[in-house]
């Protein structure tokens, strides 16, 4: 192909980000990011954008994975301490923990790497008509399941229909590309008012198998980020004879299947036997997961019980430098979210949640609890990190505007509880303590409800009032759409306010990142005034891995791929 015939076929939004980039109104990194979303390959738009690929993406072809190394052996266990969870439905996972014990069976369509770049995995590429509004995707030719079967377009409409089923319950439908493919529908069921009660369902013509290997999706509205969407965990690709739990009949696609669990004690993962795996060389024999929560995991290390660690905590910094071990850090968007449901009393009336928000200071919250790494929230669920985040101004405690706000609604000495489950450890329940010492000045009694951590998921879309660990998205507008939206499964809040709803979605369509972040400022703004939540950080995650383990990836989201690692 020519340059110009190549030129040519390029999707209108890669010119358009370009003349952005080169008129400075687009980072040379967030081009790279738009072309490969839009079909360049992940190497083409590195080179277009005058950068070098990175070593970990220096892959080969149009592969996720990096390039094989030359000095890399084969064979061998690695073993990794971190929780270990039921493996009931992938489409409904709510931990990365267990999402993590699948990824090496059930794989993706696309996969995001820690460059925040996407590439192709099942699928083998993908084009986007000029207004974003269809998604063809091609898939990898002789890709096959771990019981022979090759994988097909079926398969993929399969999992689709099952995300936008509303009687499954997916956070997968609160992704902005699932959700422009489901209407709201009458169920036939009356509210409690006696309204009808409406679903989300899928479009009668929102998918199109087009042959074995192509499927074509057609949004209702336009999508620039339906391939990054496809690496939210909970979208991995499952075989259509699936039935819960996974753990039962662990057929995928990967290099590894699920050998034994343990729920509480241990996931085996070994080679797939006989499975001619599509993604080239593999090195590891077999992953072992072994359960400890996160504030023991370090001394599972320590003991070398494990060759790494989900995570451990910024209070137990000292102690991970003096072992002999390779520290690995890494800038996220990972929050504790205290969040307000505001169907419930007390937080139906705004002036409370907003004299909740004034009573605490969030600078101070995040100097005591992570004071190395991490940055400020400001109670939108935006960070720094995200490429259109928009800064507000700071935020600042008041006090007395509290306690006004409480007298005008009628609730001086309010008392409320949280529930903390220490999901990420211990920290959660320091930031509760921190947020209770600075309400009390407001004459707000805090109590706080400590929970193990699998109680809480238990009910964590439920409680009142709750602080909820959210992960790592590559984007802002992904995790607002996941959790913010109006009717989405993942909506803990219940908020529902079709002003925010619209904004988002203006924002989401919009190339230009300066009026990106201009649009985003309107809605922080929108979810910020609205006070349905206290954020006071986003952290740093916190890993180590033994120096005899190499090509160990570090993902912002704590995604486990470790297709290239390997011991020696």
């Amino acid at each position: 192909m020519s340059h110009s015939d190549e030129k040519m076929s390029r999707h209108p939004k890669v010119e358009e980000a370009r003349d952005l980039m080169d008129r400075g109104r687009l980072s040379r990194r967030e081009f790279i990011r738009v072309a490969a979303l839009v079909g360049v390959s992940a190497g083409a738009a590195y080179t277009m954008a005058g950068l070098p690929s990175p070593s970990f993406a220096a892959g080969h072809g149009n592969m996720p994975f990096p390039a094989d190394d030359p000095n890399a052996k084969k064979g061998g266990i690695l073993k990794v301490a971190m929780q270990i969870q039921k493996m009931e439905d992938p489409a409904t996972y709510s931990w990365v923990e267990m999402s993590n014990q699948t990824r090496h069976s059930l794989e993706h369509l696309s996969m995001t790497g820690p460059d925040n770049i996407t590439r192709p995995m099942l699928a083998e590429s993908w084009e986007a008509s000029d207004d974003l509004t269809e998604w063809t995707f091609n898939l990898r030719k002789g890709v096959k399941w771990h019981n022979g079967d090759e994988l097909v377009a079926d398969h993929i409409k399969f999992n689709v229909e099952r995300w936008t089923d509303p009687n499954l319950g997916s956070s997968n439908v609160g992704l902005s590309s699932i959700s422009a493919l489901v209407e709201e529908v009458d169920s036939g069921e009356k509210n409690d008012d006696g309204s009808a009660k409406m679903v989300k369902k899928l479009r009668g013509d929102a998918i199109e198998v087009v042959d074995s290997h192509t499927i074509k999706f057609k949004l209702a509205k336009p999508v620039l980020s339906f391939a990054e969407d496809m690496y939210n965990y909970p979208t991995a690709i499952l075989h259509p004879s699936f039935k819960a739990p996974f753990s039962d009949n662990p057929i995928g696609t990967g290099p590894f299947t699920l050998a034994e669990l343990v729920v509480g004690e241990k996931a085996i993962l070994k080679r797939a036997a006989d499975h001619d795996y599509w993604g080239g060389e593999v090195y590891l024999d077999e992953i072992h997961y072994y359960n400890f929560d996160e504030d023991n995991q370090l001394t599972a290390f320590a003991s070398g019980d494990v060759d790494s660690i989900y995570e451990f905590g910024v209070e137990q910094m000292e102690l991970a430098k003096a072992l002999d071990g390779e520290i690995v850090a890494a800038r996220t968007a990972q929050s504790l979210i205290c969040r307000m449901q505001i169907t419930q009393e007390p937080f139906t009336d705004k002036r409370v949640r907003q004299a909740l928000v004034k009573s605490v200071d969030n600078a101070a919250i995040k100097a005591l609890v992570y004071p190395e790494g991490g940055d400020v929230a400001e109670n939108h669920h935006v960070a720094p990190v995200h490429p259109e985040y928009f800064p507000l101004p700071p935020l600042e405690r008041d006090v007395e505007g509290a306690k006004a706000l409480l007298k005008e609604a009628g609730k001086e000495n309010l008392e409320i509880t949280i529930d903390v489950g220490n999901t990420d450890g211990p920290w959660h329940q320091t930031l509760a303590e921190a947020m209770r010492d600075q309400m009390k000045d407001a004459g707000i009694k805090l109590n706080i409800n400590v929970m193990p951590p699998s109680k809480y998921w238990e009910i964590w879309a439920k409680t009142p009032f709750g602080a909820t660990a959210w992960t790592h998205r590559p984007l802002g507008t992904m995790v607002l759409s996941l959790g913010y939206r109006t009717g989405v499964p993942w909506n803990e809040t219940a908020y529902a306010n079709p002003e925010f709803d619209a904004a988002l979605d203006k924002a989401e369509s919009i190339l230009d990142v300066e009026a990106r972040k201009a649009q985003m400022e309107t809605v922080e703004r929108i979810i910020q005034d609205d006070a349905i939540m206290i954020q006071p950080l986003n952290r740093p995650v916190y890993t180590i891995v033994a120096k005899k383990v190499h090509g160990y990836p570090a993902h912002p989201t704590q995604y486990h791929q470790f297709n290239k690692v390997w011991i020696g």
